[in-house]
């Protein structure tokens, strides 16, 4: 994996020490802070704002962590952690429920995507206010493979439609150009991205949000058995800093904005208003009363759909796969 980003935090804490008489104060010896890489399973984006306003603000350091950046295949992702060669990543709960039925001890024990953030979207000239006015149409995706087809399928399913009533064709990820050259009638989407675009370029899109139809289980952090297990106070110390850092980004969009470039620079220049339409539309997914917090029936409703389609071929005891042990309102 291609490490990008290194970000050192340390603390120093000085405890003063005294008696009666006057006795000279003695410093302690600072603690050593706990190195952490944190899988992210995509390239630096502005979806991972709230972990670099984590870093920026010093919620890691906070917790005497050290953290560090990691980008990779998610699902090489899935199987580091499973084996404990790393002890934390950001996946989705499609991945987990696969991992989990494969053996793999991977547990789900932070959401910041409450929402799925699929979507299926056309131009004003090809009607759609829901499911069924895909029927007879043309639907670009990414590819027969992760979260956009998961989400795909599941939206197909919750409106009792036919896979053959509509016509997919793998496109990759060239959604917006492919609506505006006019390939195809509509395309799966990632909710928060070309949407946006799409209206940066003064288009009106149509768009039908899978989680309006059926709320799958989408991104968060990871950790496995063995973790939990051994070092809970590690997954609670990294869990609380992430919180911090999600509310933070909630609450001042601009400002965590001007964090990620940082880290995203290439969002900046000509692409600013357009990754920062992104970034506060991605905070639209990440809202919650309960923040971090999963929920069992998106869960028990997420598995039993893999299974019914054949995309899981062995079901999880639900307690095995996520946990909200380690949720403390920041």
């Amino acid at each position: 994996m291609n490490k990008l980003v290194v970000i050192l935090v340390t603390v120093s804490v000085i405890a003063m020490s005294g008696c009666s008489g006057g006795a000279s104060t003695t410093p302690t010896v600072p603690a050593i802070p706990t190195k952490v890489t944190l899988a992210m399973g995509f390239i630096p984006n502005v979806q991972f704002a709230p972990f670099y306003v984590a870093v920026n603000k010093g919620y890691f350091a906070e917790e005497n962590l050290e953290i560090e950046f990691d980008y990779g295949m998610e699902t090489d992702l899935l199987n580091l952690v499973g084996t404990d060669a790393l002890q934390f990543a950001v996946a989705s709960g499609d991945q987990v429920i696969l991992a989990r039925g494969q053996g793999l001890p991977v547990v789900y024990v932070m959401t910041y995507f409450q929402r799925f953030p699929v979507a299926v979207v056309s131009l004003e000239d090809v009607p759609m206010e829901e499911p069924q006015d895909l029927v007879g149409r043309s639907v670009g995706i990414p590819g027969l493979w992760g979260a956009s087809y998961i989400g795909w399928l599941a939206l197909l399913d919750a409106a009792g439609i036919d896979e053959q009533d509509v016509k997919l064709e793998s496109i990759g990820y060239t959604q917006v150009a492919s609506l505006t050259e006019g390939q195809v009638d509509a395309a799966v989407v990632y909710a928060a991205n070309e949407p946006v675009q799409l209206r940066q370029a003064g288009y009106d899109p149509n768009i039908i949000y899978v989680a309006d139809y059926t709320n799958l289980v989408s991104n968060g952090i990871i950790t496995n058995d063995k973790t939990i297990a051994e070092r809970p106070e590690l997954v609670g110390a990294l869990v609380q800093a992430v919180l911090r850092g999600l509310r933070y980004t909630i609450d001042h969009p601009e400002e965590a904005f001007e964090i990620c470039l940082e880290y995203v620079p290439e969002a900046g220049g000509e692409n600013r208003d357009t990754q920062l339409a992104v970034l506060k539309e991605s905070i639209k997914f990440w809202q919650s009363d309960e923040l971090g917090h999963s929920d069992p029936a998106a869960w028990e409703m997420s598995q039993d759909f893999m299974l019914q389609i054949g995309l899981a071929e062995t079901g999880t005891a639900l307690d095995k796969m996520y946990t909200n042990d380690f949720i403390v309102a920041p």
